[in-house]
């Protein structure tokens, strides 16, 4: 089991940049893929990005292919979500989650470990 903090969420006008980090507390932090989900007003929780325990295959949904970029620290117990060309519609909570399961897998589990998420709002 790992605890999980998000930070990084602000206010940005579209087309600005943020950096999202999710810091973890545990000494198995890096046998965990994480996942990257966000949830915006009246909609259901998402996948954004995923990456694997090593760091060596990352994962993205459509939307924000090309523009949004997951890396990940083992030495810091920490991972990146580096959030450039921000459009309005990337506005909503976002939440890191870590589990044992492949990076490919984009679905939600209730056996992962979850955030408390952090907001991000992009004006237009």
């Amino acid at each position: 089991q790992v605890q999980l903090v998000e930070s990084g969420g602000g206010l940005v006008q579209a087309g600005g940049s943020l950096r999202l980090s999710c810091a973890a507390s545990g000494r198995t932090f890096s046998t965990y893929a994480i996942r990257w989900f966000r949830q915006a007003p009246g909609k259901e929780r998402e996948f954004v990005a995923s990456i694997s325990w090593s760091g060596g295959s990352t994962y993205y949904a459509d939307s924000v292919k090309g523009r949004f970029t997951i890396s990940r620290d083992n030495a810091k117990n920490t991972v990146y979500l580096q959030m450039n060309s921000l459009k309005p519609e990337d506005t909503a909570v976002y939440y890191c989650a870590a589990d044992k399961r492949a990076a490919s897998i984009v679905t939600m589990t209730s056996r992962a470990d979850w955030g408390q998420g952090t907001q991000v709002t992009v004006s237009s």
